[in-house]
């Protein structure tokens, strides 16, 4: 039996961003059950994930035929799952900068309360200005300050030259991704080295799977909503693509192996998918999508 991770909806739902990645950017699989926010399902979803009350949440494997134990709250899950799983990552073998990394996550699943309130993450939609009182601005230069202390206190046992706060990739920088979603979405003021992290969010090939199907599916949310001009999403441009009639290059959908129905055109080729969810999360980032590119390279 697999695990299995209830989410809230993928444009707004930064906690769920944090589970899902905890397994999509350490190789791990998981099963996933989505609760669309501020609807009748939510809580019907979520009873089924007692004694959670919040998303995400993961139900483990039934491994003693007992069903599975449900962990919310995902710096829980994240444990969870790196004494599973010890071989994935999650945290660094540097006993330096495992101790920083777990600083860092602990403290962005107590903290930032401004920054969260004034700029609840939207993955739909990027600012020109959100008038950032000043709570969001201090909460801005603690976030700046820690990114560049975790890189300084970490140089020199892990070698860091790379993008992330602690050498490779870890919780630590799954747990700022909703930061970095933050930044870009409404245009907040940060220094160089930490626009740079945050760009190295935008490009991630997880966090930009999570961004399109975010983008392909559910209804946009009124209490998301600003009134503020806006300007394009600051991250990668996703290549043109547009939605076609068939027949595609290919018999089978990338991703489930099914035959294909639907189908979208990409730089001259025609691609096909078995449902429309397949064809819109591609169409809405299709170079974020290993399986997709693989098609249009062959």
């Amino acid at each position: 039996m697999d695990y299995h991770l209830c989410i809230g909806d993928r444009a707004y739902s930064s906690w769920s961003l944090r589970g899902w990645l905890l397994f999509e950017a350490f190789g791990l699989h998981t099963r996933v059950t989505l609760a669309e926010l501020y609807s009748d399902d939510f809580a019907r979803i979520l009873a089924g994930f007692a004694p959670a009350r919040t998303v995400p949440a993961l139900r483990l494997p039934d491994e003693a035929g007992e069903g599975g134990v449900v962990v919310a709250e995902s710096l829980a899950i994240a444990e969870e799952l790196a004494s599973r799983h010890p071989d994935a990552g999650h945290w660094p073998t540097d006993p330096r900068a495992r101790a920083v990394g777990r600083a860092l996550a602990a403290e962005m699943h107590a903290g930032f309360a401004p920054l969260r309130s004034h700029c609840p993450m939207n993955l739909r939609v990027s600012y020109e200005d959100c008038a950032p009182p000043q709570a969001v601005l201090d909460d801005l230069a603690r976030l700046a300050d820690l990114w560049r202390w975790a890189r300084e206190t970490t140089k020199n046992t892990t070698g860091n030259t790379g993008p992330w706060l602690c050498g490779e990739y870890s919780v630590a920088d799954a747990f700022f991704a909703p930061v970095a979603a933050r930044v870009a979405g409404y245009n907040l003021p940060m220094p160089d080295d930490a626009m740079a992290y945050v760009a190295a969010h935008l490009a991630h090939g997880p966090f930009r799977r999570w961004r399109a199907m975010g983008l392909a599916t559910g209804p946009d949310q009124p209490f998301y909503r600003r009134d503020w001009p806006t300007r394009p999403w600051p991250g990668p441009a996703p290549l043109p693509a547009e939605i076609c009639d068939g027949p595609s290059v290919n018999a089978a959908c990338p991703y489930s192996g099914r035959p294909v129905t639907h189908f979208l055109r990409v730089q001259g080729q025609v691609l096909g998918f078995c449902n429309p969810f397949c064809r819109d999360k591609t169409l809405a980032d299709v170079a974020a999508w290993p399986q997709a590119m693989s098609l249009l390279k062959a």
